[in-house]
C-alpha cells in the first residue's frame, strides 16, 4: 500500500524530523511505504557532495543534510515530495530510484507542453567538460532537482519542483554545482512558450501525483 500525504508549508527541519520517523516506521512495517508532498519557507540545504564555494551570497537559513549532491534550496515557490519507500522490495536500486523519479517529473511536464530531459550531459560551474547531471533539464536550464539518502534501505528526501518564478530564489549559490542562473521554473517556460492564463499550481500537484503513483506503484503480490 502506498500513502499519500500532504503537509502543506512546513519548517524544512521539521519535515526533515517526520521523515525520518516515518523511516524508522516503515522499517518496523509499523507504518506503509508513503509519498510526502509539501513546501518550506526559503532554506538552502548542503548535500554530502557539497564544495566550497556552492553558497556565497545567500543570507538565509542554511541546513546540512545527509542526502547526496551539493547544495540547492527549497522554497513555497516548489512542490517538494519525499518518497518514504522500503527499497528492500524495490530492489536496492538507487539508479531506478531515481530514475523513476526523473520518468514521474518528465511526464507531469509533458502533460502541460513542456519537453524536458532526465539524467544528461551538462557544464557544472567552472568546468570546461560536461557531467552526466541528475535532474529535470530543458536545454541547459534545471527544472527540478533531486537528492536522496536511505536507512536500513528505505529512502528519504526526493525531489523538488520549480512551479512558479520566485527572483528570489537561488541567489547568492550555484544551485547542485552549476552557475547561478541555471534554475528555471514551470511558470517561466510556460510563458515563454505563450501559454494562456496563470499557472495553477493545483493541477502541478495533481499530476505529479498521478505519475509518482505510477511509477512507485507496488508490484503484484
Amino acid at each position: 500500500m502506498l500513502n499519500v500525504v500532504d503537509w502543506g508549508l512546513v519548517d524544512y527541519r521539521e519535515a526533515l524530523t517526520r521523515q525520518e520517523d516515518l523511516v524508522d516506521r516503515v522499517a518496523r512495517e509499523q507504518a506503509h511505504e508513503t509519498l510526502i508532498f509539501c513546501t518550506h519557507p526559503p532554506i538552502v540545504t548542503l548535500g554530502r557532495a557539497t564544495k566550497a564555494g556552492d553558497v556565497f551570497g545567500w543570507s538565509g537559513d542554511v541546513v546540512e543534510v545527509s542526502r547526496g549532491g551539493r547544495a540547492t534550496y527549497h522554497g513555497p515557490s516548489q512542490i517538494v515530495v519525499y518518497p518514504i519507500l522500503d527499497l528492500n522490495s524495490r530492489g536496492r536500486d538507487l539508479h531506478l530510484h531515481f530514475r523513476k523519479m526523473e520518468e514521474a517529473l518528465l511526464e507531469t511536464v509533458r502533460h502541460f507542453g513542456i519537453e524536458a530531459t532526465g539524467r544528461s550531459p551538462q557544464v557544472e560551474d567552472g568546468s570546461a567538460e560536461a557531467v552526466e547531471a541528475t535532474g529535470v533539464w530543458v536545454g541547459s536550464r534545471k527544472l527540478a532537482s533531486m537528492g536522496v539518502a536511505v536507512r536500513k534501505w528505505i529512502s528519504f528526501h526526493g525531489l523538488a519542483l520549480n512551479v512558479e518564478h520566485d527572483p528570489q530564489a537561488f541567489v547568492g549559490m550555484k544551485p547542485c554545482g552549476f552557475a547561478p542562473g541555471t534554475a528555471i521554473s514551470l511558470e517561466e517556460l510556460l510563458g515563454a512558450h505563450g501559454s494562456p492564463g496563470p499557472l495553477r499550481r493545483d493541477l502541478v500537484r495533481e499530476r505529479l501525483e498521478i505519475e509518482l503513483r505510477r511509477v512507485f506503484a507496488p508490484s503484484p503480490s
